[in-house]
């Protein structure tokens, strides 16, 4: 008996001493702008983040990675990583947009899908769905979605199936797509062609080549 209950209260003393361990996720404050722009040409000087993992500074062990690359326009990512002592990963990411300040154009706003001349391999549009341009630096657009509303609006599977990405205006009014991800299918775009803005009517016009099928988009403002 005596042997029982040195063992019921060993056993008791052992439990009391192990407390709830608390893993603290390293969280990120970013210096600067999350979207930053510079002219192309320019000089990119990452203003870096810090990095906190519960009440301790841990900014030196943070890993940078980048894209960024000021010679030619586009939209660039770089990012910060971090692992805690637990071994849980985070990161945190700034966007680089790096524009041609010569371009004066802008087609930013919300556009209208046209029925009457948009297409799916030749299938008409069933409405007039709704396209939005965000103006990002001089020329440099996010896209709500290369393909028009087809899947999003009008097959009614969510945000999730539209093509989302960036595209620059050029000097000659033509339109180069610089990325598109379809995050539902996790694919995108094989290639955007014909594709341009006409600033005297407010039309934007482009053929979005997606999963062997042709989206021939037809929008105003």
């Amino acid at each position: 008996m005596v042997f029982c209950s040195a063992l019921m209260f060993w056993s008791c003393s052992e439990d009391s001493q192990d407390p709830s361990k608390v893993t603290y996720y390293i969280t990120y404050t970013m210096n600067g702008d999350e979207v930053t722009t510079i002219p192309v040409g320019g000089t990119f000087d990452d203003p870096g983040v810090v990095a906190m993992e519960g009440e301790t500074d841990v900014t030196g062990s943070v890993k940078v990675s980048s894209n960024v690359d000021t010679e030619n326009v586009g939209v660039y990512t770089v990012t910060y990583s971090a692992t805690n002592v637990d071994g849980f990963d985070s990161s945190v990411s700034r966007t680089v947009v790096v524009y041609d300040p010569a371009i004066t154009t802008s087609m930013a706003g919300t556009y209208t899908i046209d029925p009457s001349q948009s297409n799916r391999n030749g299938s008409a549009y069933s409405n007039s769905f709704t396209v939005t341009l965000t103006e990002l630096a001089a020329g440099v657009y996010q896209v709500s979605d290369f393909l028009g509303g087809w899947y999003d609006q009008g097959s009614g599977y969510g945000s999730s199936y539209a093509a989302i990405g960036y595209c620059t205006l050029n000097a000659d009014n033509t339109i180069t797509m610089l990325s598109s991800s379809v995050a539902g299918w996790g694919d995108s775009l094989t290639a955007l062609n014909n594709a341009s803005y006409d600033p005297a009517t407010g039309t934007v016009t482009w053929d979005a080549d997606y999963a062997g099928m042709l989206f021939h988009v037809v929008m105003n403002k």
